[in-house]
């Protein structure tokens, strides 16, 4: 285990891998893990069944993000609609800051990690693939989930999720300039982790 803190950012767009590649980093270093994700859908879910989004926000339990709820299709769209509000996003800054400093390493992954939450952080990824790739990717993981869907509505639900996490006025989604880009439209995911572990070893290398 590392001494201190280091924390790695993973940022991407949905299904591109970052929350398999985050789990895998993890693993390998023995840090924690927090897919901020699940605090917006958490926030999205609670906030629609009833409630105020800012007001649940401030005060969101770790157990929220142990409900089962949380990986539907209906889950992700609240989540993306509440992470447009820049309220919502400043309550859940705070706890995402925290934990990112943890004593003995942290990753993060998310959509603004390597941006807004820990622009400092020590190792700041960015995975994407086509919108095509993912939404095949997606596809698949709601039919496993016995959800019924087409394609053609998931890739629809993928590229309005892009646009609006690309184009809110609140830390929008983009790669941060010092970030390493792995594109998974081609590269394997044991691939990508392969060279996510291997820039985060060199970044521990220049610590010491």
């Amino acid at each position: 285990m590392i001494n201190g803190s280091f924390t790695v950012a993973i940022d991407g767009p949905a299904a591109a891998g970052k929350g398999t590649i985050a789990k895998a980093v993890a693993r390998y270093f023995d840090f924690e893990h927090l897919d901020t994700g699940l605090l917006y859908r958490a926030v999205g879910v609670k906030t629609r069944q009833s409630g105020d989004a800012v007001s649940i926000a401030q005060n969101l339990d770790i157990s929220d993000l142990r409900r089962d709820d949380l990986r539907t299709a209906a889950a992700a769209e609240a989540a993306s609609q509440v992470a447009t509000n820049s309220d919502v996003r400043a309550a859940l800054l705070a706890f995402q800051r925290e934990f990112a400093r943890r004593a003995g390493g942290a990753v993060l992954d998310g959509r603004d990690i390597g941006t807004v939450v820990c622009p400092q952080a020590e190792v700041k990824l960015f995975v994407t693939a086509s919108p095509e790739i993912r939404a095949e990717r997606r596809f698949a993981e709601l039919c496993a989930q016995g959800a019924k869907t087409t394609f053609e509505a998931v890739l629809a639900d993928v590229t309005a999720r892009d646009a609006r996490d690309q184009n809110r006025a609140t830390a929008p989604m983009r790669p941060a300039d010092d970030a390493l880009l792995l594109d998974t439209t081609k590269l394997s995911i044991d691939a990508a982790v392969t060279m996510a572990v291997a820039n985060i070893k060199k970044a521990m290398q220049g610590r010491d």
